[in-house]
């Protein structure tokens, strides 16, 4: 197999074989498939062996893999060079396309990927309110911040540990964890921390521990602490961000944050992302302000070409409400399986994204989701790449889907996972 001795030779030259760590198929065993192309909502592997793709690049491709208009965008712009270090009309109009779409941002700057925009985001909120300490949801994951490789405390809320090595304890310490979901905690921190902290960064709808639901009134409740405190409230929007609706969860929710992170669906697939807010924290930003941030590829010419045609196509398109009527057929057929057979299996779904956690109760935090039978999520991942489909390979990521998924492959979908599903259980 190509992809075998394709892995066995990328071991020898990038440290595991893989530059992100869930591509290594640790989670789920196995050896990883490389892939050669993608069109529509497919993906094809180096063995010529096709799937049908739910991780989307982990959830940029809104329109599925290679939407004619994208590309076309993009071999123009590369045509008249790929990158100046200066800047461009397309970086003013992806700015102006994103504030129509955000509200609560009044300013934007371009980065290249969701970890600078979140590390930006903080810096930012630590600089302007002169507080050091930073509060985050456990089990949120905010790309490789060192500030926010926090582990899940336990208990209400909790100074935390690093989660990797190269992170100085000291560091860490300046970063506090609260249960997701959980109100008493909530009010418990802030009422011991709430002077002192910065922000509170949390992703709106958490989608890297899986997919997890902010029960009723809890992000108003955020809302409100975070005003009470002068704590900035951050929303990484990275994965909800034009994908729950073009204004994202801020939308959808009615719930506007001080700072925002993006990241994902606006580059349609490219290195693209952003933070941004109100004018009175984003002016703080060099050179005007004394808070200091860069970058040499950011609003990269090719980047803000693809952000430029998938954002004008979001927001002319109703692709909102026909994938949420596509998704919620697809989420209740499963739901009706689920139920019927009584599997210990809990499916977590918005707009259109979803996970299957393998346990027998709700998933609301991050305890709850790490009661989920990994050895099941492996089986159940193998099961249906065998049969040609491709979810996330690990049990704490969130699936998606496309404009680009047709009703009958969905259809064929929710055949395949009951076949899987009744070989696990």
């Amino acid at each position: 197999m190509k992809s075998k001795r394709l892995f066995r030779e990328a071991q020898k030259h990038i440290p595991s074989g893989v530059n992100s760590p869930v591509r290594a198929f640790r989670a789920v065993g196995g050896t990883p498939v490389f892939i050669e192309k993608g069109k529509g909502a497919f993906l094809y592997d180096a063995d010529g062996r096709r799937y049908l793709d739910f991780c989307l690049s982990w959830g940029p491709l809104i329109f599925g893999h290679a939407p004619e208009g994208l590309v076309k965008a993009v071999q123009k712009a590369a045509a008249a060079g790929t990158s100046f270090g200066a800047s461009t009309r397309r970086e003013v109009e992806v700015a102006r396309l994103i504030k129509e779409a955000f509200p609560s941002i009044e300013k934007v700057r371009l980065v290249s990927s969701g970890t600078e925009a979140v590390m930006s985001a903080v810096r930012l909120a630590r600089g302007v309110t002169a507080r050091k300490k930073i509060l985050k949801i456990e089990g949120g994951y905010h790309g490789h911040v060192d500030s926010l490789l926090v582990k899940a405390g336990s208990g209400s809320a909790t100074f935390g540990r690093p989660d990797s090595l190269g992170i100085p304890p000291e560091l860490s310490r300046l970063t506090l964890t609260v249960p997701f979901n959980d109100f008493t905690a909530l009010d418990r921190v802030f009422k011991r921390e709430g002077k002192n902290l910065a922000a509170f960064i949390l992703e709106p709808v958490p989608a890297n521990m899986g997919v997890v639901l902010p029960k009723p009134g809890y992000l108003e409740r955020i809302r409100s602490l975070t005003k009470q405190f002068g704590t900035l409230l951050i929303f990484d929007e990275v994965i909800t961000g034009f994908r729950l609706a073009f204004g994202g969860a801020q939308e959808k929710f009615r719930i506007e944050a001080d700072l925002t992170c993006l990241g994902k669906i606006l580059g349609g697939g490219l290195p693209l992302a952003a933070f941004g807010g109100k004018a009175k924290w984003t002016d703080a930003l060099a050179p005007t302000g004394g808070v200091y941030q860069a970058g040499t590829l950011s609003g990269n010419p090719l980047a803000t070409a693809a952000s430029l045609w998938m954002l004008k196509s979001l927001s002319r398109e109703k692709i909102y409400r026909e994938l949420d009527r596509k998704a919620g057929h697809f989420f209740s057929e499963i739901e009706n399986r689920i139920e019927h057979y009584r599997w210990p299996v809990q499916l977590n779904s918005i707009g259109s994204m979803f996970t299957l956690f393998f346990t027998p109760k709700a998933v609301i935090d991050f305890r709850s989701a790490k009661r989920s039978n990994t050895r099941s999520y492996a089986k159940f991942f193998h099961g249906l790449l065998r049969q040609g489909i491709y979810l996330a390979p690990s049990q704490f990521e969130a699936n998606f889907l496309s404009s680009g998924h047709r009703p009958s492959e969905l259809a064929r979908t929710v055949r395949i996972f009951e076949r899987v599903l009744k070989r696990i259980f």
